[in-house]
């Protein structure tokens, strides 16, 4: 286990400064404030956020990246997966994100199910009567959306890898294997969300040791376990629990980061992981810029925890 810290990169991403999917008042921040605040927290890396929240000219963009020494890693892309009149907009939004991601050599276009307002209602709570789920039709389409995105991927040399995400239909782990089945034809990776994997009553661990060969970007959350018990409780949405802060600075929660981990050096994983705490803009407790900070050297001390066993 030597070389942890050479190993295992840590990045940051805009979500853990409130910045939502769509534009609002957390897109009104300074993006250049926020990229300073993390490399002050010890990153060297960052996602992109939502497309149009950072500069989507990428002669504005890439110098304010290579003056602070951060690698842009890829960009989160949710599209409508499961409806085929909208097969050809998804297939826009992936270009046009994949064209910008590629001027800047970010390796990595993650691919999600764009949420919905029907599975959002059954958020950490897809196995009770009622909670609608897809159509054989239906899957077949995602087979067919994600091979024709991952041409487009490979135009851009992008590695094309999909993230399980709470209020979409692909949540739970079942739900994670179907679409495996149904997009085996192509070789999409998988990005795995320790977060979202508890929330769709998964394991994350688990499913890091099952999809150990699919495996190829790592999201970084941690979970609030009696938090997520009163949202499935009260049956709120996923934007609810985020408000009532079922999302923790690492450490802070109930995942067991030091197992998750062993799992990923056992199975030969190297490369980055990406810290986010979705927080509401505005209503957070401490400042994100604290907070990421705290999250990073709580890893950094579950890698050097980990190197001193393998020592011993």
């Amino acid at each position: 286990m030597s070389g942890l810290k050479e190993r295992f990169l840590f990045a940051c991403a805009p979500d853990s400064w409130g910045v939502l999917d769509y534009p609002g008042p957390s897109w009104e921040q300074s993006y250049e404030k926020m990229l300073a605040e993390m490399v002050e927290a010890g990153y060297t890396g960052t996602e992109l956020g939502p497309y149009g929240f950072f500069p989507t000219d990428a002669t504005v963009l890439k110098p304010q990246m290579e003056k602070r020494k951060l690698k842009l890693l890829g960009s989160f892309v949710p599209v409508k997966m499961t409806d085929p009149a909208a097969g050809k907009a998804a297939i826009e939004r992936i270009r046009k994100v994949g064209n910008l991601l590629a001027t800047l050599k970010a390796p990595f276009l993650v691919m999600a199910d764009d949420q919905s307002v029907e599975r959002n209602a059954y958020s950490g709570r897809v196995y009770e009567k009622g909670c609608p789920t897809l159509t054989a039709a239906q899957w077949k389409h995602v087979g067919n959306i994600v091979a024709d995105a991952e041409k487009v991927a490979q135009e851009f040399g992008l590695d094309l890898v999909f993230h399980p995400h709470v209020a979409t239909y692909v949540e739970t782990p079942e739900e994670c294997e179907r679409f495996y089945d149904v997009t085996s034809h192509t070789k999409i990776g998988l990005c795995l969300d320790t977060g979202h994997c508890v929330y769709g009553h998964g394991d994350s661990v688990k499913e890091a040791e099952k999809y150990k060969d699919k495996l190829r970007f790592v999201h970084i959350k941690d979970c609030n376990n009696a938090v997520l018990e009163e949202a499935r409780r009260n049956k709120w949405t996923f934007e609810e629990a985020i408000e009532h802060k079922v999302f923790t600075v690492i450490g802070k929660g109930n995942i067991d980061f030091p197992a998750f981990f062993r799992t990923l050096i056992k199975n030969g994983y190297a490369g980055w992981s990406v810290i986010e705490q979705d927080v509401k803009f505005g209503a957070t407790e401490i400042p994100p810029k604290d907070s990421v900070a705290a999250s990073l050297r709580y890893l950094e001390g579950v890698m050097n925890q980990l190197s001193v066993a393998a020592k011993a």
